[in-house]
Order: structure tokens, then sequence, then C-alpha cells
């Protein structure tokens, strides 16, 4: 069975504490549309450096219904930039236009199979998985990115044509597994994509 949510699967369900305090399931998102749901961090320079173009793309979309949801998924064991107190303290600093969620027992990061920080899930109306994958080409240096994955994906979603690229390979730091070194990724977690 692959470890990462097959296209065409039903969002797994979640219910989790977010930074303003309360906690969300994913019926709370039901008035959305769309949804994005994606995995993501305080530390990794591959999420703090494209944070800012994934905003841009969260405030683009947001007058056509579409939802996004950050979940942190790390171990504070290995970074304690990862905590849930140091999610709130950078949520009050940046104000990012998503629901940031907390997935301290990694239960979240298994059912959807998140790979690394950032990774992108993304559902239609009837939060049936359309994407997976990458926001963009080069997330660590925005100023090389040449393609937005998230944004083209968007783009047709909301015109109801056909996702041209439902699936690439997300780029980013690994999933920070709780017990288990830095780098650790499960033996079945592999890339969407082969080259």
């Amino acid at each position: 069975m692959a470890f990462t949510l097959p296209l065409g699967s039903s969002a797994p369900d979640f219910k989790l504490p977010a930074t303003d305090g309360k906690s969300y399931a994913l019926a709370d998102f039901a008035q959305s549309q769309y949804l994005v749901v994606f995995f993501t961090c305080n530390h990794c320079p591959y999420v703090t450096n494209s944070d800012e173009i994934t905003r841009a793309t969260a405030e683009k979309f947001s007058d056509h219904g579409v939802a996004f949801v950050g979940i942190n998924s790390n171990s504070a064991n290995t970074y304690i930039e990862d905590s849930y107190p140091n999610m709130v303290k950078r949520m009050e600093e940046h104000k990012f236009p998503w629901t940031y969620l907390h997935d301290e027992s990694q239960d979240v990061a298994r059912s959807y199979g998140a790979l690394r920080t950032p990774h992108f899930f993304v559902f239609d109306q009837e939060r049936k998985l359309v994407y997976t994958g990458r926001g963009v080409d080069n997330p660590r240096e925005p100023e090389k990115i040449t393609i937005n994955d998230l944004e083209n994906v968007l783009a047709e979603l909301v015109e109801g044509k056909k996702i041209t690229t439902p699936l690439t390979n997300p780029i980013g730091c690994n999933v920070k597994w709780d017990g288990k070194e830095a780098h650790w990724m499960p033996a079945e977690a592999c890339d969407l994509v082969l080259d």
C-alpha cells in the first residue's frame, strides 16, 4: 500500500488544536468549496523561505472558496522550534491566512502520508484528492522559482478544468518523526513521481 494518500482518495478526517486556541476537524471547513491541506513547520528553510509565496496563493484564491489548513506534525523533541508555543508565536508574528494545526501524535501525518515540509494536498468540492506534491519548484530559493504548481492547480480547479499535473514530488525537509533521527523516513515512503 502506498504511504502517501493516492489521488482520488477522500480527505482523512482530523481533530487538532490550532494556534487560535480552538480545535478543528475536517467538517469545520465544509463551507469552503475547495481545501488545501499542507504539512508545514516553523524551522525548515524550505517552508520559511516559501511561506510568503504560499500566503500570496492563499490570498489570491480566498475569494474562490479555497481554504488553507497548515498542519505541523514535526516532533518538538527533534526541533524545539516546532513546538506548539512556537507555532503560536510564529502565527502572531506573521499572521498567515490559514488555520495552523498541531498534530502532536503525528497520526494525521501518517493518515495523509506526509513526506516533507512543505507537502501540499488539494481537495475538490467532494473532498477528493486532486493534487499532491510541491507548492513551487524551488521553495528554498524563491527568486529562482519558475513553476508555481499549487497556483496552477488551483486555477484549473476553480475554472472546472482537468488538473494537468496532479502529482509532483514535494520538495523540503522530511517530516521529523518522534523518536527517530532527524533524517529518518518510513521505509514505505517514496517519491511520488519517478524520473
